[in-house]
Order: structure tokens, then sequence, then C-alpha cells
């Protein structure tokens, strides 16, 4: 693939605007997001707020902690943050910077302000409409489809913006149906490093800083730890512990930023962390090292793209079949090392559910990255999951369509019998 190629920039774009700094999980911050943009566009604090939000909203903000918070959780705090601390401009990291006045302001907020939270369903997995009242004033956003897809402003019934929302497709970004695994690697192979040296520079320093805090700190069920006592010496174990240990920190209160892949602070930790601790371990060089996390994100990517951006699909699934490609090239494998692997650890590991950002995603990532990395070991020994092994197809692209639409359509059912299920909803 040639620099000034459609592709060859469409995927550099792509890597550009995927791997984005966050704070804290992605969905509380984009209700956040949306919680400080109402703010401003209202010019003061509210006296009642109302949130609507899509059932997989509820389900990922529910039980996880929002940083700078002082270890509140769920959709309200979520929406406090925002308004009370917020800086709408920063998009994902809207509240990186709040003192402790502001953490105590927030919590005198959530007792003296009427807040509703409403179940709302527009046909999109992804919704939050946020709207605040003051005195006979109002204001509201709304966002769709992705973190930072801002469709409605609005004001005292003046429309400040608004954009169509007809379906889940997610318009303003690059085309990712250009993905393809065989484009990819040829992408991997040729691309110009400076292209992407700044991008994957900060993906590296960010996620191993977040990573090694949750090995340092006590998080969540410090998955992590718990995989380096009874094997940190294996570097596959090291591999899936620090990755575990970035979200440990991350489910559970720590105030590091991560950069994110496919919407997701879990998936960005694991499509990067595995390849960098596994570059610095088998010693391979910097270049080869970003080579392997271009080509893990991207695999990542292409594969999250059919499934959407939410749903009952562990997306850290997806992540860790593209750390699983990432391992496979820097230990010297070509084309058809990479997407045996891809394909074998889908097949593993493809039945995990997401059942909201909590501390068990730390384990369901341990075990998708074993998957990635047990996936390359078959192939190399000479076993590989074939055509007709249950969704697995002739082909890694048509075995991809299928994990897609598994994820996308088939688990439908699924991610609103577990929305009922966290919502307390009876059968």
């Amino acid at each position: 693939m040639n620099k000034g190629d459609v592709k060859y920039e469409a995927y550099v774009s792509i890597l550009r605007e995927e791997l984005v700094p966050a704070m804290g999980c992605t969905e509380p911050i984009a209700l956040a997001y949306a919680a400080a943009k109402a703010r401003e566009v209202l010019g003061g604090l509210p006296d009642k707020v109302v949130i609507g939000a899509s059932g997989s909203i509820i389900k990922n903000v529910k039980s996880v902690i929002v940083p700078n918070t002082n270890h509140l959780k769920g959709i309200p705090a979520a929406a406090a943050a925002g308004i009370v601390a917020g800086k709408p401009e920063k998009e994902l990291e809207v509240i990186a910077e709040v003192t402790k006045e502001q953490t105590e302001e927030m919590k005198t907020f959530l007792e003296q302000t009427e807040i509703h939270v409403e179940y709302i369903d527009n046909g999109l997995t992804f919704d939050i409409i946020v709207t605040l009242y003051k005195g006979e004033e109002y204001s509201k956003v709304r966002i769709a489809n992705y973190h930072t897809n801002i469709v409605l402003i609005e004001k005292n019934g003046e429309v400040l913006k608004e954009i169509p929302v007809a379906d889940e497709s997610e318009e303003g970004l690059t085309d990712r149906s250009l993905l393809n695994m065989k484009d990819i690697f040829d992408f991997v192979e040729t691309v110009d490093i400076e292209d992407v040296r700044e991008i994957l520079d900060r993906q590296i320093t960010y996620n191993m800083a977040i990573a090694e805090e949750g090995i340092r700190g006590n998080y969540g069920a410090n998955i992590g730890s718990v995989l380096l006592d009874i094997g940190g010496d294996n570097l596959a174990v090291k591999a899936k512990a620090m990755a575990a240990a970035g979200s440990d920190a991350r489910m559970n209160g720590c105030e590091l930023p991560v950069i994110i892949n496919s919407g997701s602070g879990n998936q960005g930790i694991t499509a990067s962390v595995p390849i960098i601790v596994y570059a610095r371990g088998m010693q391979c060089g910097k270049e080869k090292m970003y080579r392997a996390l271009v080509l893990s994100n991207l695999t990542a990517i292409h594969e999250k793209t059919p499934i959407g951006r939410l749903s009952a699909y562990c997306g850290a699934v997806s992540a860790g079949a593209g750390a699983g490609a990432g391992i496979a090239y820097l230990s010297g494998g070509g084309y058809e090392e990479v997407i045996h692997t891809v394909v074998n650890a889908l097949a593993i590991v493809s039945g995990i559910v997401c059942d909201g950002a909590k501390a068990s995603c730390a384990a369901k990532i341990a075990s998708a990255v074993e998957a990635g990395i047990f996936g390359y070991q078959m192939y190399v020994h000479g076993q590989e999951f074939v055509g007709g092994d249950g969704i697995v197809t002739n082909g890694v692209e048509a075995t991809l369509q299928n994990v897609g639409r598994l994820g996308k359509q088939g688990m439908k059912e699924t991610n609103e019998e577990i929305i009922r299920i966290m919502i307390g909803e009876k059968c």
C-alpha cells in the first residue's frame, strides 16, 4: 500500500479517530460530556435534570466508578460530574481536571437537585439525552451512535444544532468498510512510521501507565496482581496480567486517562498493552512494536465495526484477537499466521457476554488475551479451527462477518435480558 493512496490515508485517519484519550469508562464520560455541554448552553447550574438513556448506556454506566468524583457510581453521578466540573471542549477528558471543592460540590448537587433517569428506546443502541431546567429555561443535548457525536443542541425551544439520526451509521467518521485483513496487513508492512508515531507513542505512554498503576494499587478484584502472583515470570501471563491490571484500575476509579479503541478504554488497553509487554520482553525493537500495534488496533476496529459500539458481545474478545494478531506478527508470523490466529481466538471466546462496565471486565480481558495468544500457538503447532466449526467458516472475512452478525443481531435479545436483569425488571 503506497502513501497517498486513498486506503492508506483512510487507515491513518481511522487510527487517528479511534485512538483518542478518555478519562474513565467511556459511557459515563459520554454522559458527563453531554451534561457539561448542556450546562454550558443553559449558562448556569440547573435545579432539575432529566436524563434519557438507551438500555446499553444504562447497562454500562450502572456499576462503574466515575473518576474524579470520590468513588461515585451511576448515571446521576456521571451527569453531576459533567454539570459541576465538566469542560465540554475536552470531550472524553471532560472531567479530567476536577478540584477537591468541585468534588464536594458534586455531592451537594446530587443531594439537593431533582434528577430523573428515564429508559428511552429510539431504535438506537447508543443514545443519551440530557435536559437541564433552571426556572422557566431549559437546555437539551443529545449524543447518538458514538461517544462524542452531539446530534442535537436545543435551548428554550430554539434548535441550535441538529443532525438527523435515521439509523446507527456513524456519520462524520472515515468509512470503516475500507478495512479488510489483507489490506490491513499490507498497510502494517508499508506504513511510514512517522505517520502514526505520535498516535502510538501516546497509546504506549497512557495505557502502560494505567496498567502499572493497576499492579501497584488496590483496584476491584486485582486480577492483574493475582495473575502475576501465580505466574508472572511467563511472558504470556505477564501480557494478560498487565492488560487486566489496566482494566482493574480503570473500572474502579483510577484517575489516569487511557487511549481508547472502538470507543472503549478496555478495548484500547487490551489491543495495546499485551503487544508492548511482548515487544519489550522479546526485545523486538521499537519499529516492530509500532507495526504490531497498528495491526492489533486496526484488526480490533475491523472486527468491532459490524458489531457496533455497544452490544451484549464483549468487546474485549475483539481486542484480544487483535492482540493475538499483533503477538503473532512480533513472533515472526506473516499474513497466514495472523489471520488464523484471529479466527482461532474468536472461535474460543466469542461467547463472552458484556454485562456492563465493572470489576469483572479485567478477568474477561485476561481470558481474551489468553485466547489470542493460544490462537497463535495452535496455528504454530499445526492446529486450527476450520470452516464448519460453529461460527467459523471458510475465509477470515467471512468468519468476521459471522461474528459481526452474532454480536449485533444474534445477541440483541441477550442484551435486552441483561439490561432487564441489571435494572431489576422481573420476567
